[in-house]
This record gives C-alpha cells, structure tokens and sequence, in this order.
C-alpha cells in the first residue's frame, strides 16, 4: 500500500494524464483513479495507510458476507460489488475491475435488447412452458389432485 512518497507529509501526486480536462476512453469526466479520501487525510502518510487499512477491511469483510450469500439466501451478486466499490473509493485495480464489469455487463444487455436474441429467448420460454403444461397436465390426468409423497401404489 505505498501512497507514493518517501518524505513524511507528501503525497503521491497523479500524473499528468489524470489531471488533463479529457478523461480517457471509457472514463467519465471527474472519474479519474486514485484514492477519493479527503484530502486532510491524504495529507498525512500514516493517516492514509490506515484509511486504506480500514476501507481494505470493511470491503474484505462485505465481499466475504456476498461470497456466504452466494450458497445461502440472500443477494451475493450484489453485495460482492457493493465490496468492490467500497475497494474502488482507494484501490485503482479495484476500479479497473469495476469498470471492466460493467463494461461486461452493458454489452450483455445490448446482446439480450437485440430483436433476434429477443425473439429466440421468447420462442424458448414458450416451448418450456408448453412443456411444462403438458407434464402437469399428464399428472393431473393421471393422479388428479394428489400430491406425490401421497400416492398410494395403485
């Protein structure tokens, strides 16, 4: 966790392509990496390292409880990127990943919107459907309204 300066009281400084006006591809303006704490606390090294000790820990302790959640009730997906953005407020590979998630994600969304996808997914849902009513159908023929664990050999 190196903030960048060997000298007490100094602070890594961005390098001049963060601090141009034009953000680079598939960066929004303002969106530059580094570390958002506020500024006091990057003023001082010691005070720094262990904001990011602490933002380490409780973003290492919200991904933990979304990979629990993963197995068990609860919305896993989602708390492990909440953890990921709890790192992306200090760390830039943390940023990276995010961007390349949603990234990822935007594509995915406009391959599911494209009509022949559409479609297709459409024409399945309806053939499971019609699979499906035919098997409740067929068991109903069969058994009527009983359920299966009070089938009696018949």
């Amino acid at each position: 966790m190196n903030t960048g300066s060997d000298e007490l009281g100094e602070v890594a400084v961005a390098s001049e392509k963060a601090k141009t006006d034009r953000p680079e591809a598939g960066e929004e303006a303002g969106q530059g990496l580094g570390s958002r704490a506020p500024e006091f606390i990057k003023a001082r090294r010691y005070l720094h390292l262990s904001w990011q000790v602490g933002v380490f820990v409780v973003g290492l302790a919200v991904v933990g409880a979304g990979i629990i959640m993963l197995p068990l009730p609860g919305p896993g997906w989602v708390v492990i990127f909440g953890g990921m953005a709890i790192w992306a407020t200090e760390f830039v590979w943390a940023q990276l990943v995010l961007r390349w998630t949603k990234r990822k994600v935007t594509e995915a969304a406009q391959r599911a919107l494209d009509p022949r996808v559409r479609r297709r997914n459409i024409t399945l849902t309806v053939i499971g459907l019609v699979i499906i009513g035919v098997l409740v159908g067929i068991y109903l023929w069969k058994f009527g309204l009983v359920m299966p664990w009070k089938i009696e050999d018949q």
